[in-house]
C-alpha cells in the first residue's frame, strides 16, 4: 500500500512540472508539423509517376521519420523530468519528510520509479498513437509491428529513467544529468559507427559498435523498434537511415531487460546504504 501511494503523489508532482507541459506541447507541435508534412508529401506523390510500391516505402520512411523523432523526444523528457527526483531531494533535504516515516527506504524509491513509469508511458502512448493515426488517415500507411515498437521505446526510456535513478543515488543533479545524457549519446554514436561498419564491411567498426551498446543499450532498443517497423523492401535499403544493417536481435533486448534490472537493484542498494 505505500508503494502505491508514493507512486500516486510522484505522479501528481511529476504531471505538475513545467517540463512535462513543456514536452507536450513540443510534442504537439511536433505532431502537427508531421501531419502538414505527410499531407503535402501524399499529394505530391499522387500527382507523380512514381508507381505505387515506391510511393508505400516513401511513406513508410517518412513515418520512420516520426517514430525517431517521438523516440528522441521521449528519452530527453524522462531524463529532463526525473534527474533530481533522488539527488535534488537528497541535497535540498525535503527526502527527509517522507524518508524517516516507518517505511523501507526501498518502497519509496519503487514508489517513484512506478509513478514516473506511469507517466512516461502515457507520453508515449500519446505521441506514438498520434504518429499512427496521421499515417493511417493521411497517407494509409500502417507499420509493421507497431505494438512492439512503441514497447521498445517504451523500454528505452524505462532503461533511461533507471540510470537516472541509479545515478541520482551517487552524483548530484547536474552530474547525473550529464552522466545519463552522455551514455545515451554514447550508444547514439555507437549505433550509427555499428550501421556504417556493417554497411562498408568493417568488422572493427561494428565491435565498437557493439560495444557501446553493452555499455549503455538505449540506442539498440530504438534500432530494433525501427527494425520490427520497416516494410521488407525499407530493411534491404543499405543506405537508408532506418535500414536494417547490423540490427540488433532479440538477445540485446534481452540484455537491456538485465540490465535495467541490475541498475534498479544497485540503485536501491546504494539508496539504502546513502547518509540522507
Amino acid at each position: 500500500m505505500n508503494i502505491w501511494i508514493i507512486t500516486r503523489v510522484t505522479f501528481l508532482e511529476a504531471s505538475r512540472r513545467k517540463i512535462l507541459w513543456t514536452a507536450l506541447l513540443a510534442g504537439a507541435a511536433f505532431l502537427t508539423l508531421f501531419g502538414i508534412g505527410m499531407h503535402y508529401q501524399v499529394k505530391d506523390l499522387q500527382g507523380s509517376r512514381i508507381p505505387p510500391l515506391v510511393r508505400y516505402q516513401i511513406q513508410s520512411t517518412l513515418l520512420q521519420v516520426g517514430f525517431y523523432a517521438i523516440d528522441m523526444l521521449a528519452v530527453i523528457m524522462t531524463v529532463l523530468t526525473s534527474v533530481d527526483t533522488i539527488s535534488g531531494e537528497i541535497a535540498s533535504s525535503t527526502i527527509h519528510a517522507i524518508a524517516t516515516k516507518p517505511q523501507p527506504r526501498w518502497q519509496l524509491l519503487i514508489g517513484k520509479w512506478l509513478g514516473f513509469a506511469g507517466m512516461i508511458a502515457m507520453f508515449v502512448a500519446l505521441l506514438f498513437g498520434g504518429v499512427l493515426a496521421i499515417g493511417k488517415w493521411i497517407a494509409g500507411v500502417i507499420p509493421h509491428g507497431a505494438l512492439q515498437g512503441a514497447l521498445l521505446i517504451y523500454l528505452e526510456c524505462l532503461l533511461v529513467l533507471t540510470a537516472t535513478f541509479l545515478f541520482g543515488t551517487l552524483f548530484s543533479t547536474l552530474t547525473n544529468g550529464v552522466i545519463v545524457l552522455g551514455l545515451h549519446g554514447l550508444a547514439f554514436v555507437g549505433g550509427w559507427l555499428e550501421k556504417i561498419g556493417a554497411v562498408t564491411d568493417s568488422q572493427r567498426l561494428v565491435t565498437v559498435g557493439i560495444i557501446s551498446s553493452l555499455l549503455m543499450p538505449s540506442e539498440a532498443l530504438w534500432r530494433r523498434a525501427s527494425y520490427v517497423m520497416q516494410t521488407a523492401i525499407g530493411r534491404t535499403l543499405d543506405f537508408s537511415p532506418f535500414g536494417a544493417q547490423s540490427a540488433p536481435s532479440l538477445a540485446m533486448v534481452g540484455y537491456a531487460v538485465f540490465y535495467l534490472l541490475v541498475a534498479l537493484a544497485l540503485a536501491l542498494y546504494r539508496f539504502q546504504e546513502r547518509d540522507l
